[in-house]
């Protein structure tokens, strides 16, 4: 049985971390993942890169794109008891962005303090994901003690956006 999850619980989910696994495919049909940083603004998520990283290549190739959001499990004062990330996976349509381009607030929630230095940003650019179809969801919305079970740890929700 999978769960059926409200979109906003998810995205309230989303929005609250800032670590995710993009994946892309390269020109040659090859999976690549990477670990990014991310903000959320209007249920899209923005990545800051080098306009010259092999993210920008892959996207500007093949916009389709892949993400997963690990969410950290914990006990209070137990932090020796090992527990799983829950998980967010979707499927994302991706477009690259210029810096100039980008809406400022953006650019300060991603860059923080270095979003001044000219220099540096016109080497820069964003990687803008609109999630679409559905999350996929592992351990979202339900206590630790049942993610022992896979029946009752996995989760959907429509994008909703």
């Amino acid at each position: 049985m999978i769960m059926e999850l409200a979109p906003d619980e998810v995205w309230e989910v989303i929005e609250k971390n800032l670590f995710g696994i993009l994946g892309m495919v390269t020109k040659d049909n090859e999976a690549r993942t990477v670990g990014i940083v991310y903000v959320v603004r209007d249920r899209r998520l923005y990545i800051g890169t080098g306009e010259d990283t092999w993210k920008v290549r892959h996207v500007a190739q093949n916009p389709h794109v892949s993400m997963t959001i690990p969410v950290h499990k914990g006990i209070p004062l137990m932090p020796w008891v090992k527990i799983p990330a829950a998980t967010i996976t979707f499927c994302g349509e991706a477009r690259i962005i210029a810096s100039v381009d980008c809406p400022e607030e953006i650019l300060q929630a991603i860059y923080r303090g270095m979003a001044e230095h000219e220099e540096l940003m016109a080497e820069t650019c964003l990687i803008e994901v609109t999630p679409v179809k559905d999350f996929v969801t592992y351990g979202i919305g339900i206590p630790m003690i049942k993610m022992r079970d896979p029946e009752q740890s996995r989760g959907r929700a429509p994008v909703g956006v």
